[in-house]
C-alpha cells in the first residue's frame, strides 16, 4: 500500500509539477487544462 501511496504522489508531481524539456522546461499540467478549458468553450 506505502509503494501504491508513493508511486501516485510521484505520477501527479511528473505530470502535474515538475518542468519537461520538451516542454521549454515548463510543467505540463497548463498545457492539458488549455485544451480541455478551449474544448468546452466550443461545445457551448
Amino acid at each position: 500500500k506505502e509503494v501504491q501511496i508513493l508511486t501516485e504522489r510521484w505520477r501527479r508531481e511528473y505530470n502535474t509539477i515538475r518542468p519537461h524539456s520538451s516542454l521549454g522546461y515548463r510543467a505540463p499540467a497548463p498545457e492539458v487544462i488549455m485544451p480541455r478549458l478551449k474544448l468546452a468553450a466550443n461545445s457551448r
